[in-house]
């Protein structure tokens, strides 16, 4: 039996006996059960929408940027950030502790081996010194009158002067050679205080040094175990931070000493027919002192002289290095003279060859008035590349050429000039003389 409806009516049936009614209401909503497929988007149409979507990003990116850099100064104005606590850090012994007189062992323990060591260095440097000050001595003018002020004060006009030499009869004193002029008669005074008549050996106005010369006879015995012959050491290993002293009249008066560092050792002087490396300490100097440079092993390694650097206001005890005057102190040690033809001049390095074109030699710098380099015709921007056929390539092998020729010597000088169409040979002969 079928059901009815509540109302009373039979509800109607279909062909299959199914509720037509019911039939018709899932016919009327069976489009809601198909399925939409999205359209399919090509590649060159993906590619456009990412890179689209990549400048949108950039855009907002830079735009966020901007704002955040413009907006900054107003954030940390009105959001200001938190100061942190500085903290300096305490002395390793307080004032309380050394006043209760604290135990020093408690100080770092590599602190205190360089202090040892430091301690350890000064007492060497004054042991060192003491044995050196029997070669330093002091150098005067032989004066005519009694030097009242000089006698009152003790201070005298005089330069330093160091024993380099015992050639049997006498005694070989290196000096500078500002004390000869205007003067015919010296006086050298050493380390015990003892005054002795000195004679000029030989001296050259272009190096500054001088050899004065003690009659060794003339010696007491007291005062030549006072005495002995300075030892010449190597100034070339001399390097930035090694301890040094200075004797002689480093600060204006005669026997004084000095103690500190060296400051630098790559800096040279450029002179006459040479060059001089310079060895700059932080010890202070007198407006015109003069000194011996000294290393901790107790040899000589500069002379000291007011004139290096002077024009640049500098009052620093600086010295020119030994091994660069040595064979100037054999030559006048011997009474030979010092050759000279009055050339300045520099290396041209590969540096500049390559950049300027130049050739390989020495650029004449500058030519001494009245000298014979004038005189033979080099001039100022030459560069000498030999001289008597040897091969020059700096200005040391330049040097120790020409302090191998002896005076009256005429060398043959080979090199390089300028023209207008470039570098041209060059050739003079020079006639070697000296500044004495």
């Amino acid at each position: 039996m079928s059901e009815k409806k509540s109302n009373g009516q039979v509800p109607e049936e279909g062909p299959d006996g199914k509720n037509l009614e019911q039939s018709e209401k899932k016919e009327s909503f069976a489009f809601l059960e198909e399925t939409i497929k999205p359209k399919k988007i090509s590649r060159q149409q993906g590619m456009k929408q990412f890179i689209r979507i990549a400048i949108c990003g950039l855009v907002l990116g830079g735009s966020a940027c901007l704002g955040f850099f413009a907006l900054r100064p107003l954030a940390q104005h009105l959001f200001p950030e938190k100061t942190q606590v500085v903290t300096i850090q305490e002395d390793n012994q307080s004032e309380e502790d050394l006043a209760e007189g604290g135990d020093t062992t408690e100080q770092n323990d590599a602190q205190n081996q360089q202090e040892i060591s430091y301690v350890q260095m000064m007492s060497k440097a004054y042991e060192k010194a003491l044995t050196a000050k029997k070669s330093v001595v002091s150098v005067t003018k032989g004066a005519e009158q009694e030097n009242w002020n000089a006698e009152a004060t003790g201070i005298d006009e005089s330069v330093s002067g160091v024993i380099v030499a015992d050639n049997g009869p006498e005694i070989l004193i290196l000096s500078y050679a500002s004390i000869c002029e205007d003067a015919k008669e010296w006086c050298v005074t050493f380390s015990d205080k003892s005054e002795y008549k000195a004679s000029l050996k030989k001296k050259d106005k272009n190096s500054g040094f001088a050899i004065f010369a003690v009659d060794k006879k003339s010696l007491s015995d007291a005062t030549w175990s006072a005495s002995s012959v300075a030892s010449l050491g190597n100034s070339n290993l001399t390097e930035q931070g090694d301890v040094i002293f200075a004797l002689g009249n480093i600060f204006g008066y005669a026997g004084g000493s000095g103690y500190g560092i060296v400051s630098s050792s790559n800096y040279k002087e450029i002179g006459r027919d040479g060059e001089y490396s310079v060895i700059a300490t932080d010890m202070s100097s007198a407006s015109e002192g003069t000194g011996i440079l000294f290393n901790l092993d107790g040899e000589v390694i500069g002379m000291i002289s007011s004139d290096i650097w002077k024009e640049r206001g500098i009052r620093t005890a600086n010295a020119y290095a030994i091994s660069d005057l040595k064979l100037v102190i054999q030559l006048l040690a011997n009474g030979a003279s010092v050759p000279y033809i009055g050339v300045s001049g520099t290396a041209v390095t590969s540096g500049i060859q390559k950049e300027e074109g130049m050739p390989s030699g020495v650029y004449v710098i500058d030519v001494a008035a009245d000298s014979p380099a004038m005189a033979a015709g080099i001039q100022s921007g030459d560069v000498i590349c030999s001289v008597n056929g040897e091969k020059i390539v700096s200005m040391s092998a330049y040097r120790k050429l020409m302090l191998t020729l002896k005076v009256g010597d005429q060398i043959k000088v080979e090199g390089k000039r300028r023209g207008s169409e470039g570098y041209v040979d060059i050739k003079f002969d020079v006639t070697i003389e000296s500044k004495e």
